[in-house]
């Protein structure tokens, strides 16, 4: 299964011939409307409600990804926020005494 369920294919004349307002119609009936041009998939029409399942399936992959990336490269060493503070010359004080910018 593709990320559009069963979409209905349709040329730009066809879609032209249905309108904006048919198109939307579509949509709002859960119908998947991919557009063609030469036989090519030139855009599609979907629910408002679709397009964010979507957003946030995509969102979900990304933060999953990110996951599985720091996890293969873990090694299991932990460094403490006053150690890196010392690394660069600094405290907990002396960031609090630095002016807020």
């Amino acid at each position: 299964m593709g990320i559009l369920a069963h979409p209905e294919e349709m040329t730009v004349s066809e879609a032209t011939q249905r309108g904006v307002a048919g198109l939307v119609a579509e949509a709002e009936r859960g119908t998947d409307v991919v557009v063609t041009r030469h036989r090519r998939p030139v855009a599609a029409v979907v629910a408002y409600q679709r397009l964010e399942e979507l957003s946030q399936a995509a969102e979900d992959l990304r933060d999953f990804a990110l996951v599985l990336a720091r996890q293969a490269v873990d090694s299991g060493n932990r460094t403490s926020l006053d150690a890196v503070l010392q690394a660069y010359g600094h405290t907990r004080d002396s960031l609090a005494d630095m002016p807020d910018e």
